[in-house]
């Protein structure tokens, strides 16, 4: 599994609420839940009202909610970690590596996306 990223934007936002190191973040700058639209990836936890980078363009590691097959079209899941896309909810990545199982952290490309 990758531990290497490239972030072509990172934005630093305020945290709405509690949001864990890679996982996905909405444009409401709180942690994202399933289906959701996402504005990219937390580069570090945050309490509420903290502020935190976030990698938008490029791209990020991200923590998988479970196994994920290279090349896989992602989503968040109910936690904002990364799960396979299968029929609905927001396009937010690709999988750039695989994932044996939920705990893994993998190397995503972050795709721009309007649920």
């Amino acid at each position: 599994m990758s531990k290497q990223s490239i972030s072509l934007l990172t934005l630093s936002i305020a945290a709405v609420g509690a949001i864990a190191a890679n996982r996905f973040v909405t444009p409401a700058r709180d942690q994202a839940v399933a289906d959701e639209n996402t504005l990219g990836v937390a580069t570090t936890a945050a309490t509420d009202g903290e502020v935190l980078a976030v990698d938008v363009m490029g791209t990020a590691i991200v923590e998988a909610g479970a196994a994920v097959a290279a090349g896989a079209t992602l989503k968040a899941d109910a936690s904002g970690k990364a799960i396979t896309w299968v029929t609905s909810g927001a396009k937010v990545a690709v999988a750039l590596d695989a994932a044996g199982a939920a705990g893994d952290f993998i190397e995503v490309l972050l795709i721009p996306n309007a649920a």
